[in-house]
């Protein structure tokens, strides 16, 4: 996978991937590898379905190692010091009043590769990310949605 293009990340979401690359190099290749000594040792591979799934294995965790090495390449990590609360910006907790239904909720901004909504971290490349980045307090921002426009009103911003 070529990345060309900058990727934003937090310095939790370097962390994790760090740690996930650690992980697949160090315990996930060699657990893959072992599979693959145990299939090989029930002989032929011609109808050897172990050791097919144990080597498809391998290939996705090889691909997931390319893909984490290109990401860190191109990688710009958002400092926490370098993090405004006078606009929102990746690395800032934004909360957020839906106009329509005068619900409120915290997300906080982060990179796309480290978006995460279930957990309330949405990427500023998303369509509410996009529309509150570079907001204040007080400002109304239109997030362009799949239903159609949803304005949101900025209520606070935080580290």
């Amino acid at each position: 996978m070529a990345v060309n293009k900058q990727i934003t990340l937090t310095k939790e979401g370097l962390l994790k991937l760090e740690e996930e690359l650690e992980n697949l190099k160090i315990v996930r290749r060699k657990e893959v590898s072992e599979k693959i000594k145990v299939a090989l040792s029930f002989g032929d591979l011609s109808e050897n379905s172990e050791y097919d799934e144990a080597k498809n294995e391998q290939a996705m965790v090889e691909a997931r190692i390319n893909e984490i090495e290109a990401l860190l390449k191109n990688v710009v990590v958002v400092n926490d010091d370098e993090i405004s609360t006078d606009v929102v910006s990746v690395g800032c907790t934004v909360t957020l009043k839906c106009l329509k239904n005068g619900k409120e909720e915290a997300y906080k901004i982060v990179g796309s590769t480290e978006a995460a909504p279930l957990q309330k971290k949405i990427s500023d490349e998303s369509p509410v990310g996009k529309a509150v980045i570079g907001h204040k307090v007080g400002d109304i921002a239109d997030a362009e949605v799949p239903s159609g426009v949803i304005q949101y009103e900025i209520l606070n911003i935080s580290k």
